[in-house]
């Protein structure tokens, strides 16, 4: 059946995880509960920054968008995968498919950038505390929120684009629980230099610049602490941006393996974890990372009627 001029196939076959029952049982237990937990954690965060008056400072304004883009790509995955793992027709229809390419690719490239702002603002609360007012403004703080959703939007419809022009003639089976540039690519009846080219591109922007500016920004951090005199002012200013290198060690590492190797050396096998990981894990845990360890967090916490029974 045509779907369009350019596509032959109409839907795509998620191969996913083993068929043994006792083990879709327990990924579906598992994946049920770090979604059902990514999206209390990220939504309690979004209401405690609104809602509390001392939350709203610059570090949690990206916090607050550093949720929206945890439950859009969670969400983008999570409940086809639960659906798959109870249904003996593991497929997802070709817009679908797409559509999971759309929104994971926002979300995935939306946290890269906003990692890099977040950075910025540590750099500047630890480096510069006397002018963090000024160059931490609302009207920087919106401006820089505005250029990562714009940024992100514009690229993830570019590779979409790319991605919805090639043809799909068969074999239709994706070695994964969802949709992605690197297995899709490999389906592809026709050239995907101008996808690869593309997706290099994005790889060099996204990921390696990104992560550059981050580590400069901890080399600057860093140095700044060292020269902190008294133990104490040395612990506190390091707990300012440790759960941030927490999250962002975690997230580079699976990122650059799902997405910055090459595609020719791209194994769907050792994915599914990684995938797991970013798609799964890192929204569940990045909420806990933040408001375990942050002491702004716990006190708006213990304000909310709910918590205090």
């Amino acid at each position: 059946m045509l779907l369009n001029n350019q596509t032959y196939v109409t839907e795509f076959i998620l191969q996913g995880f083993s068929d043994s029952v006792p083990l879709r049982i327990l990924l579906f237990g598992t994946f049920f509960s770090l979604y059902t937990t990514a999206l209390t954690g990220n939504i309690l965060i979004i209401v405690l920054v609104i809602c509390s008056a001392t939350l709203h400072t610059p570090m949690y304004f990206f916090l607050v968008n550093l949720s929206l883009l945890d439950i859009m790509g969670t969400t983008s995955v999570l409940p086809k995968a639960l659906e798959n793992l109870v249904s003996e027709k593991k497929t997802i229809s070709y817009s679908g498919c797409m559509a999971q390419v759309y929104f994971l690719i926002w979300s995935v490239s939306g946290e890269l950038l906003l990692l890099t702002a977040m950075a910025y603002d540590r750099y500047v609360a630890i480096c510069h505390p006397l002018h963090y007012s000024t160059m931490m403004s609302k009207k920087i703080c919106v401006l820089l929120a505005v250029g990562v959703w714009g940024i992100c939007g514009f690229n993830t419809s570019v590779h979409t684009g790319l991605m919805i022009r090639l043809s799909f003639c068969g074999p239709n089976i994706i070695n994964q629980f969802f949709c992605e540039i690197p297995n899709v690519l490999l389906l592809s009846c026709t050239s995907t230099y101008i996808n690869s080219i593309m997706t290099i591109l994005a790889d060099v922007f996204f990921s390696f610049l990104n992560f550059l500016l981050i580590m400069v920004s901890y080399c600057f951090i860093i140095s700044n602490i060292l020269k902190i005199r008294t133990r104490e002012g040395k612990k506190r200013a390091f707990s300012t941006c440790s759960s941030h290198l927490i999250v962002v060690t975690m997230y580079y590492c699976t990122v650059f393996y799902a997405y910055v190797s090459p595609i020719s050396r791209y194994s769907p096998e050792s994915g599914k974890l990684v995938a797991v990981i970013y798609t799964a894990v890192s929204p569940t845990l990045n909420p806990l990372i933040y408001t375990l360890r942050n002491k702004d967090v716990k006190e708006a916490l213990r304000k909310v009627p709910v918590f205090n029974k």
